[in-house]
């Protein structure tokens, strides 16, 4: 017997001594990163309800306050309300305190860029330092858990997996198709023919074409291949038969987030995404079964988006952003971090929602309570930053 068979008899044993050391098997902990791709709107997701300063910002695309209405925000609390899009999925996750949220987050880069945000979050490392990058946060996670099986439901290796750890990485194949396709929109134009809204349909699609064609290339860009909302819909069940069977880490990223144009309010182009991604969520979680007890899934985005709408009413590229925190053991039902009122003075360069949870500190804090980490150990995945405790887990 060689010493790559021993190795691979010891790791099938519960438990096991070798040369007087003990070997504990990997953690059935659970933990699966979701990286939305593009920056989406949190200020539509979660959304300020009682602040009238977002409803001035926003006269097209806000999302009305809690109500009768189906079209309203959910009522979380008196400062926040929900998507209603997430009424059937996510919300009553929030209700049986499976999920919270964390608005004011996300990392210290300036650049509004999606890529280099987008860097800067997967490497896990200070503005400050030197940047490496063949090594990514959730592949120094790995290396601390002792090599605790992980994978990447991603095309390519993402840089967050990068490192000394062999992570695996499965393509996921079932992506989302437009939802009005050329030969749709020539049928929709043609029943509106001689009809008082013949104009405003075409105007809509014309409007529609030159912004695809305008911004196509950035939203491909800004994915970097990631899955669709509506394939993550659709694959959701199979990453988690995997996370259940064989895997304690993972990560995959969903992209189409980047809505400079014609976003919507309660209906529209973000409404459709956060509905996709919540039915996602939500069979992610039945899917896991018994296992969901021991799972934390985490929603991050690069960055949010401007807190006013734009002249196409959509949002451009922003600062501070929400984080979502879902799991079967998850202190959920509330809304933590540091806040601030949400009004003009408060934003960021009189634009964004500022930083004021970062996500280093976030996700130390996450981590080292679901797996039991030192502050040294989360020293070696996030360097240089400072844990904190949210009471989420």
């Amino acid at each position: 017997m060689n010493r790559r068979q021993a190795l691979k008899i010891l790791s099938t044993l519960p438990l096991a001594t070798f040369a007087g050391k003990l070997f504990a098997a990997p953690t059935q902990r659970k933990f699966l990163l979701v990286l939305l791709r593009g920056g989406y709107d949190s200020a539509n997701l979660l959304v300020p309800v009682s602040s009238t300063f977002y409803y001035e910002s926003r006269p097209n695309i806000a999302i009305p306050k809690p109500s009768s209405d189906s079209k309203s925000a959910l009522e979380l609390n008196s400062d926040w309300g929900l998507h209603p899009a997430l009424k059937d999925s996510l919300y009553p996750l929030y209700k049986n305190r499976q999920l919270a949220f964390i608005p004011f987050a996300g990392t210290d880069d300036l650049s509004r860029s999606h890529f280099e945000t987008q860097d800067t979050i997967e490497l896990g490392l200070a503005s400050n330092s030197k940047k490496n990058y063949e090594s990514g946060f959730l592949n120094r996670l790995a290396s601390v858990l002792n090599g605790s099986p992980a994978i990447s439901f991603t095309d390519q290796l993402p840089l967050i997996f990068r490192g000394n750890i062999e992570v695996p990485n499965l393509a996921l194949h079932q992506v989302g198709k437009p939802r009005i396709d050329v030969r749709q929109s020539q049928i929709i134009t043609q029943m509106y023919q001689d009809s008082k809204l013949e104009k405003s349909v075409q105007e809509g699609f014309s409007l529609r074409d030159q912004v695809l064609k305008e911004l196509g290339d950035e939203m491909l860009l800004a994915n970097r291949h990631a899955i669709s909302s509506k394939g993550f819909a659709l694959e959701a069940r199979r990453i988690a038969k995997l996370m259940y069977e064989k895997f304690s880490l993972g990560f995959v990223d969903v992209g189409g987030w980047d809505t400079h144009v014609g976003e919507g309010g309660s209906t529209g182009l973000l409404a459709s995404r956060l509905d996709d991604l919540g039915q996602g969520l939500v069979a992610y979680a039945d899917e896991m079964g018994t296992a969901w007890s021991e799972t934390v899934v985490v929603v991050i985005s690069e960055f949010g988006r401007t807190f006013r709408e734009n002249g196409n009413r959509g949002t451009d590229h922003g600062h501070g952003t929400t984080y979502w925190v879902l799991g079967g053991n998850v202190n959920g039902g509330q809304i933590v971090g540091e806040q601030v009122e949400v009004n003009q003075s408060k934003l960021f360069q009189n634009r964004d929602f500022p930083v004021l949870n970062d996500y280093r500190s976030i996700l130390g804090g996450i981590l080292a309570k679901h797996f039991d980490l030192s502050l040294s150990q989360i020293g070696t995945i996030f360097p240089s930053s400072h844990a904190i405790s949210l009471g989420l887990v």
